[in-house]
Formats: structure tokens, sequence, C-alpha cells
């Protein structure tokens, strides 16, 4: 272990996300290149390093720091650098050294304890000889905090977002409600807080803890795509996390209903607790489909005859549901419009595009996801953006964590007479809130959806609820179609959602099963589908073929795939940068995918020229993409997401990625690639069912095959239950729009 001392001359680097630092280091003999994590450094400072001597492949020579002292400076000439470095707002070079050749060695005790001496200075007044005492007495306080603040376990990184939020009541908030920190700082949840609690010495059944893990439950509960729990349910999984008898939960329940951070409401399925947040959110968002579910004035004979000449002029042929379908969205501000595949979506929305085209009226057109916007686009010939794109997504943090701030709302609208959006399967309760928020009374809104699909990977079941509710006008797609009912994916796709059985024998000619019980022979299969039979048969790239699979652990789970897919279709080379992270290795050439929504982060999208055309706020979870570059000096690795946007993340950001050549059904919704492949074996009841089975066959354009046990693939087919999924939108629709609550 090397050691050395001196001061930080230039800092070369520095991430601001987790402290990395590359800097020049002036000990009395040399000058040294340091690197390693410092949360608050600054040029100028007095420091002692203690690490390792390594050579750099490009850097040459560097010290790996693994310890580090910021030290007071000892000599005049220590005291004179780190007063000019610009450490201290309003002190050059020339200041801080007629400062020093005032006061000598004693400066530091004189800012510190008589700082009014400085005005003794030329060229320092009264007041500036308090803001330099004052400064430097922050620095010397945010250097206590984390002193403090890392004795309970907490993380450099983590104790500057505390020092910051609270500054000097750090102290008192952090030994008196530890759990303050999961309300007010991101990335602190309930456990890192209780690790706290308990590290400081907070009782077990504290007040404090019992609010905090109630609030955790609801708020874990909304990553299983609930709104609300049974109150039951709510008080046995808090009793569970928390060791506390029920009784006393059932108390700070009822306090956190007083405090209104809580809603408890019988609804149609029993008594319900609502994080208060999304109980407003749902009653928002029925209140608003209220609103804009008006009826236009305008005789059917006259939208029938209008609708056949664009038919006409367009070629367009609609069967007797797609008609209905047309002239509900023109009769009606609100509409919806379900339907399976091959049931002529698609031809539906593009009459309906032609016909108020005719109307010249102003049509916007929106998808949840970027590969869904683009095949919108695609299919229709008019742009389509994706629903954060089109509410113009802000910088700007919104009021809550979870949620993002968007230019587009009530104050300033979107500025369109028709707005269609598709794959509404995929809405959550946030994302509905967010669109009709900017929606004007008056404005069309149709909404366009697969009810059979899986529901949005988001809290809430907002399609499913609006149909459910019978107040909005509803037309239902039932046909399929000559063209489609060639395709044995779309035919196989009906039956295993209508519970019938499929035909496993090869015979066709994009539909295949290929029967295997080992799970290791079957990651043999899949892995040479990729690489050999499927991309010639598809005309694709072994990047575009999709494994989906319905779990994320065991043999045939999302992890141990990736792991083996990685190594075979991305195997390691000298030339491939590499970062081992606590969600495995990532690669140079990786497939990856977002796995959370990131509102703040900053892509840019740049021609073939590498320069740039676009950019913007934004990556959100399902959003794939491939890893360009690993920079281990800089700590940052590039990933280009579909439509060619750049986005550049620290290396504390890369719990936000996972791999990506396998993903689970559910994080496939609104995507569709050129062939899936889907490994079968074995399952939860509860997963492996029908609507799973469903999503998953229809996400592929021209080839499906699975492979692995047809007696799982049978029973799947046979088991039409659905996870429970708890809602109140349902009842606040009917609430609002004065339904009788018994109705079904």
């Amino acid at each position: 272990m090397e050691i050395r001392k001196g001061y930080v001359e230039h800092i070369v680097f520095r991430n601001k996300d987790n402290g990395y630092t590359v800097f020049q280091l002036i000990t009395d003999d040399e000058e040294l290149t340091c690197v390693g994590c410092f949360p608050v450094l600054t040029e100028g400072e007095f420091i002692q390093v203690s690490g390792q001597m390594k050579e750099h492949p490009l850097y040459g020579e560097q010290m790996q720091v693994e310890q580090h002292e910021i030290l007071a400076p000892e000599d005049e000439l220590a005291m004179e650098r780190y007063l000019g470095s610009g450490a201290i707002k309003g002190i050059g070079a020339a200041l801080a050294a007629r400062i020093v050749r005032r006061f000598k060695g004693d400066t530091f005790r004189i800012i510190e304890e008589e700082p009014e001496r400085l005005a003794e200075v030329k060229g320092i007044s009264n007041r500036k000889a308090m803001e330099i005492a004052e400064q430097m007495e922050e620095k010397k306080e945010l250097r206590q905090a984390m002193m403090f603040l890392t004795q309970y376990g907490i993380s450099m990184t983590l104790a500057v977002k505390i020092y910051q939020e609270y500054g000097p009541r750090t102290y008192q908030i952090v030994q008196e409600n530890p759990y303050r920190l999961a309300d007010d700082i991101s990335g602190v949840g309930f456990k890192i807080a209780d690790d706290i609690a308990g590290r400081i010495g907070i009782h077990t059944n504290s007040d404090y803890r019992i609010r905090s893990g109630l609030l955790y439950v609801l708020l874990q509960a909304t990553g299983e795509g609930h709104t609300c729990l049974p109150k039951e349910l709510l008080i046995h999984r808090a009793s569970e996390l928390l060791g506390v008898e029920e009784p006393d939960i059932e108390v700070q329940m009822m306090n956190l209903c007083m405090d209104r951070k809580l809603v408890i409401k019988e609804i149609s399925n029993g008594t319900m607790v609502f994080y208060s947040q999304y109980y407003y959110m749902e009653l928002n968002v029925a209140k608003m489909l209220h609103d804009l579910n008006l009826e236009c004035r305008m005789e059917k004979e006259e939208i029938s005859r209008k609708l056949a000449k664009v038919e006409k002029s367009t070629g367009i042929e609609l069967d007797e549901m797609q008609r209905q379908a047309v002239v509900e969205a023109v009769k009606n501000g609100l509409v919806i419009i379900t339907g399976g595949p091959g049931t002529g979506k698609t031809t539906t929305i593009n009459a309906i595009i032609r016909y108020f085209e005719t109307e010249d009226m102003e049509i916007l057109l929106a998808a949840p996801t970027g590969r869904a916007a683009k095949r919108m686009t695609e299919a229709t010939g008019y742009e389509a953006l994706t629903i954060h794109r089109l509410l113009e997504l802000s910088g700007a943090p919104a009021e809550e964590r979870s949620q993002a701030s968007f230019e587009r709302n009530e104050e300033n609208p979107l500025e369109a007479d028709v707005i269609i959006i598709d794959e509404m399967s995929m809405v959550d309760i946030f994302l509905m809130n967010a669109l009709l928020r900017a929606v004007s009374v008056g404005t069309r809104l149709i909404l366009v959806g697969d009810i059979n699909q899986l529901p949005s990977v988001g809290p809430g079941c907002v399609l499913k609820d609006m149909i459910r509710s019978q107040a909005f006008p509803v037309v239902m797609l039932q046909k399929i179609f000559r063209q489609a009912s060639q395709s044995d994916i779309i035919v196989n796709a009906h039956k295993i959602n209508r519970g019938e059985a499929v035909t496993l024998d090869n015979k066709s000619r994009d539909f295949f099963f290929l029967q295997r019980q080992d799970p290791t022979i079957i990651t043999r299969v899949v892995l040479a589908l990729i690489q050999d039979k499927l991309p010639g048969y598809v005309d694709a790239k072994p990047y575009d073929i999709q494994v989906l699979t319905p779990m994320r652990k065991g043999a045939l789970g999302v992890e141990k795939l990736n792991e083996i897919l990685q190594r075979y279709l991305n195997p390691a080379s000298e030339e491939k940068a590499e970062k081992e992270t606590v969600r495995g290795l990532f690669r140079e050439g990786d497939k990856v995918m977002q796995i959370k929504n990131n509102y703040q982060i900053e892509w840019e999208a740049k021609n073939r020229y590498g320069i740039a055309i676009d950019k913007g706020m934004g990556i959100f979870n399902g959003d794939m993409g491939v890893i360009r570059q690993i920079d281990l000096l800089a700590e940052t690795v590039e990933v280009l997401f579909d439509d060619y946007r750049t986005v550049t993340y620290g290396f504390s950001q890369l719990d936000e990625l996972e791999l990506a050549y396998a993903v689970t059904i559910h994080k496939s919704q609104g995507s569709e690639y050129p062939a899936v492949v889907i490994p079968l074996l074995t399952g939860p009841r509860m997963l492996m069912n029908r609507n799973l089975l469903y999503t998953a066959v229809t996400r592929a354009r021209s080839c499906v095959t699975l492979v692995g046990s047809a007696e799982t693939f049978g029973m799947m087919i046979e088991n039409g239950s659905e996870q429970a999924r708890y809602s109140g939108l349902l009842d606040r629709i009917r609430e609002v729009q004065g339904i009788d609550q018994e109705q079904e």
C-alpha cells in the first residue's frame, strides 16, 4: 500500500453521480495521477491518499486510491494554493496570496475564529469576510456529516444526497426518524432506512417504523400492478415484514388515514386501502374520462355516406364491425376499439384517419413504446410518437419521484381534434392520468388495444376497467380476415385465447413446436435456432430474434438464459471492454434493456455521419438497445437504443439495465419481432396461463418456435385464470358516471 500527501492541483474528470474522480496530486517531489471515489473534493485541497500504483495501458502510471483523508493545509504555500484554487468563491490567486502574506501560518485559524480580521486585507469588505468564513464552515460541516453518516453504513454518494437535502438538520433527522429518508430522498427505500434505524437503535414497534412499513408495502404492491390492497392483506403483509402484531399495525393505518396519506374505501370487491396519491389519481382519471365522453350530434346516414366515399377513394374495405368503429369514433368524444391479431384494428385506424382528414381535422397518433409507435407509423403512413414524446416529457422533476413531468397538461393541452392511442393494454394509471390531463374536452380520443393481452407493467388495469365499466362506447372486432387467416400465428393465437387445443404437427410455415424435456437440451436448441436456423428463414439478424420466457429465475429463466446466450452470441474478446455489475457482466456489443423509467436521463439521436439531429429526455422500462462503448476510465457506458437514440450511463446507473437476449413475456408487450423463440417447461400455475401464452405468441411477425413440453403448452391453454390485480378505477368510473355499483 503506497501513501502520498499533497494538494489537488487539477481535477481531470469527475462523475457527479458516484464521485468517481481523476485528479493530479502535487506532492513534495512528484506529480501523480490519482483515481478513486471522492464524494467531496475540490482543487487546492490538501489530502493524504493510500492505494496501489498501477500502470494504465493508455494513461500510464496511476494510483488507485483505496482510502483518503482531507487534511488542513500544513504550510503557507498549501494554504495559498487552497484559497486560490476556486474552492472558496470570491478568492482568486492574487487575493489568496495577500491573505496568506498578511496572516501567514495563522491564516486558517483567523478565518475560523476571527473572520472579521480578513477585512484588514485590501479588497475584502466586512461582508465578504463573513462570506468567506461561511464557505469554510460549510465545507467543514459537510466533511463532518460524511463521517457521521458513514458510521451507520451509509455510502458516501448517499451521504452527500442526505446532507444536500437536510443540511445541519441531518444529525437530528437521522437519529430521531431515519424513515423520513425514504420519503424525501430518491434512492432511499424502506429497507435502507430500516437498516439505519436498526443501527441507531430505534425500537421494532416504533410508530415511525410501522407507518413507513405500511407505505412501503403499498409501494411494493404497485410493482405487482396493484393500485390498492385489501385491508386484511395489507395488514398481513406489513405484519410479516415488520415482525409486529396486527393490532399495532391497524392503529397506525388509521393514523395514516388521519394524516391523509392513506384512503380506506369500500368497493365492489371488499375494503381496499389506497396510497392517497393512487386513489385521487384514479378518481381524476374517471372524472376526465367522463368529461371527454360526449356525444356529437351527427346523423349516422351522413357519416355512412362520407365513409363510403373514403372507402372508394382509398380502396379500404371495411366489414360491418369496422364501419361501426368508424361511426362510433365520429359520433363520440371517447371510443374504445378492441380486438385480437388479424381482426383489422390497423385497417380501422387507417379508415378513421382518412375520414377525419376529409373533415380537415388535426390528428395525433401515439403508442406507449417506441417500437409500437414505429409500427403504427409504418402501418398508417402518419407519424406516431411515444405517449411520452407526445406529451413533451420535461427534464424538471415531478412532485412524486415515481412520476414524469410533462410540458403538455391542462394548462398547455395538445393541439388536436383527434387523438388515437394504440396498444392501450400497456398504458398504466400514471400515463393515463398524464395523457388525459393534456386532452381538451371536445377533442376526440380513440383508444385501441387488445384486452386479452397482459395488463400494463405499471400499476392499474386501465383498458380492462374502462371496458368492464360499460360507461363508454366499445367496439369489439372479432372477425379474422382472409389474409390473416393464412397465418398460423394468428389462427393459433385466437385458439389459445378461446382455450382451444392447438395442433402441434409442425406442418405450419410460421408456427413450430420442438418437443424437448431437458433444460440443457432446450437451451442448446434455442441457441441453434438463433445462431443458425432462423436468421435465414425470416431474413433477420440473430440480434432481432427474441427469446421470450415466462420467468426470471430457474434454468430457463431470463437470468440464466442471458448468461448463456451472451457467452455464445457475444463472446469475450480483447477488443471488447467489459464491466462487472450487480446485474452481471456487461460487454460491448451486448443487447440490453432498460428496466425502470428514467425521466431525467438525456438521449441524443445522430445520423450516420455522427451529427446530432434530435435530442430529448427519458428512457423507459422495456426500451431495448446495444452497448456501443464501455469507457473504464470515465466510468461510462454508451447504449444505442431504437430510433438511433444514444444514451450515456454512469457506472452508478447500470442497475437500470439488464441483458436482453432473453426477456420476460411481460416485458415484451408492445414489441414485435421477426421471430420469437419461447422455451416452455415448468412454472408456477398462476404464472403459466393462457393470457401469458397468448401475449408471447402475438409478439412474432413471421415465425413462432416453442421449445419444451407439449403438456405444459396444453396446460397453459387450459389455464384461463389470471393473477388478481387490485384496482379502484372501475368503481371510480361508475361512481362518477352514476352507474349502479352492482352492475356487471
